[in-house]
């Protein structure tokens, strides 16, 4: 029985799972800045240093900009509960997990849901024929819903086309940008994503439990043609709208300490650079590759459209995967992720995310991955994968 009394100090971890990241100690610190009241005016000078920078990382001049209160599964809701009315047609790309929740939620708010499955491990086009021919094989299609990022797989889908797309046919594009934001090119006025959310644990380095989001003309136009009320009072945009402008009104009591780690998230994402930062994401992902494919590990994601923040690789046959894993936490304070759906018992899920990315976190997970594997019956190169990720790194 556990001492519910006793202080709780939590053991150290190196996060390179699927999220959340580790935080930077800025970030840390923030949180135990004193609270305020939520409508204390320099608390509500936090938001509005929140909010611009957020337009910032979205690439995006959207009036409707904010962090809504939960995970970033809150703002998929918030997303879809938003432009969706009973009866609504919806088309939802799906090539993993969270497609197919995005897909889930559409349904839960009503919409006549058809979905386009892509195969995991491979992006969501280029070619986009089953896609449009969907979309035209339904009348008055008002959502096509994709995911930029999808964290089970492992793949980067471009948006920029699916954009165009949905707009030739008079529908939205609403994007998940969770694992994307702040890792990866993402650019919402020059791509014209009408709706974007994403997610605070992961690339843009703070604690789970807020997500942004943005929210361009066309949706917030569709926003205010409804016939009847937003389904969720919690999620209503057009409330949070009102408590993130200039002149606020109380919609909740918002999460102070989280609103400051934000903050202080965003800004060690302004003084490293937008661009920076992304490259930064880009070589570490690189030099990860290139150490387990040194150690004979097959990548799970399509070439050409792996995503940066998240790797994807194939178990092989004779590995107890969930045993490495274990034996990485335990042995080595080392997290990883197993796979999702499809994928479950077939894959791991290796982030480098926001602070996690970092070259010393790669090196430490190869090197901790040959001597799990060499002391078992797996034969592996020792050194093979850290000499071929520092060759990655050197050039």
């Amino acid at each position: 029985m556990s001492d519910y009394l006793a202080e709780f100090t939590p053991p150290h971890r190196i996060l390179m799972g699927p999220g959340p990241s580790g935080v930077n100690h800025r970030v840390l610190q923030a949180m135990a800045a004193p609270l305020l009241g939520h409508l204390d005016p320099v608390f509500l000078g936090v938001m509005r240093d929140v909010r611009e920078m957020l337009l910032r990382v979205f690439r995006t001049s959207n009036d409707l900009t904010l962090a809504v209160p939960g995970t970033g599964s809150a703002a998929m809701e918030a997303a879809l509960c938003n432009t969706i009315e009973p009866g609504d047609h919806a088309v939802i790309a799906v090539n993993g997990y969270f497609g197919g929740r995005m897909a889930d939620v559409a349904a839960r708010c009503g919409a006549e849901v058809h979905t386009v499955n892509f195969p995991w491990g491979t992006p969501v086009g280029p070619d986009l024929t089953a896609l449009e021919d969907e979309v035209k094989r339904h009348p008055r299609v008002k959502v096509v819903g994709m995911v930029h990022a999808e964290t089970s797989t492992g793949v980067l889908s471009p948006l920029k086309d699916v954009a165009g797309l949905a707009h030739r046919h008079g529908a939205l594009l609403i994007a998940d940008a969770v694992t994307s934001l702040g890792g990866e090119e993402l650019d919402v006025d020059g791509w014209d994503v009408d709706v974007c959310y994403s997610g605070t644990q992961k690339c843009l380095g703070g604690p789970p439990g807020l997500s942004p989001i943005t929210v361009g003309e066309r949706a917030v136009r569709a926003f205010s043609g409804r016939e009847t009320r937003v389904q969720s009072f919690y999620l209503d945009l057009g409330l949070l709208r009102t408590y993130w402008s200039d002149v606020p009104a109380y919609h909740h009591t918002a999460p102070i300490s989280l609103v400051y780690a934000l903050r202080e998230g965003l800004r060690l994402v302004m003084e490293e650079g937008l661009e920076a930062r992304i490259r930064r994401h880009a070589v570490n992902a690189a030099a990860l590759r290139a150490g387990l494919e040194a150690l004979g590990f097959e990548l799970f994601a399509q070439p050409g459209y792996r995503l940066n923040p998240l790797t994807t690789v194939r178990v092989p046959d004779g590995i107890d995967e969930a045993s490495v894993r274990r034996a990485l936490l335990t042995d080595y304070g080392i997290e990883i992720g197993a796979g999702l759906g499809e994928t479950a018992g077939r894959v791991w899920r290796v982030g480098l995310m926001g602070d996690s990315s970092k070259e010393e976190n790669v090196l430490a997970f190869l090197s901790a991955l040959e001597r799990i594997l060499g002391a078992g019956e797996y034969e592996v190169a020792q050194g093979a994968g850290v000499a071929a990720a520092q060759r990655s790194l050197a050039s």
